[in-house]
């Protein structure tokens, strides 16, 4: 008997790059907002390049408090969908190559999100990067954290708590 050879590593990472940009570019706001992510193995990293139309308060200059809300919140929903997403991929019920537009995994929905704003966000580009606390069938628990310059010099973070979808969490309708 002999087994199947190995995909090459840049097929299984281009397989996996591709999944995660459909996930992403399946919620118009997150190109509105110009948020990409980078992710190194099964750990994403969120990012809000800087653009003029960001800022709020342009004395300061400052980014919008929605803005950061906005950013910490997407960073969330796609953290704990990806992790559903990289679990099937891994154990093989699911095969990247599948996701389209038309057949994109639901979402979790927002029950509740609570922002804590430590500092203003300059007119520079933003990072983030959630973890999940909790994930059972129906209800998970996430922690986000949003720097700029310094990872340890947080400028805001925050908790939320999302409603897990149902069933095998595929849309089946445009």
């Amino acid at each position: 008997m002999t087994r199947a050879k190995p995909e090459p590593v840049q097929v299984i990472k281009q397989r996996r790059d591709t999944a995660l940009r459909t996930l992403v570019e399946g919620v118009p706001y997150i190109s509105f907002l110009g948020i990409g992510f980078d992710r190194r193995g099964d750990e994403l990293t969120a990012i809000l390049p800087f653009d003029e139309k960001l800022i709020g308060n342009p004395t300061i200059p400052a980014l919008h408090g929605g803005v950061t809300a906005a950013f910490l919140e997407v960073t969330a929903i796609i953290e704990l969908s990806w992790s559903l997403l990289w679990e099937n991929m891994e154990k093989g019920a699911l095969d990247p190559r599948a996701l389209d537009p038309a057949h994109l995994p639901r979402l979790p929905k927002t029950i509740d999100f609570t922002v804590d704003y430590l500092r203003a966000g300059l007119p520079r580009d933003a990072y983030a990067r959630a973890r999940v606390n909790r994930s059972g069938r129906r209800y998970a628990s996430v922690h986000v954290e949003a720097w700029q310059d310094n990872r340890s010099r947080l400028f805001a973070q925050a908790t939320g708590h999302f409603l897990m979808p149902t069933g095998d969490g595929m849309a089946t309708d445009g």
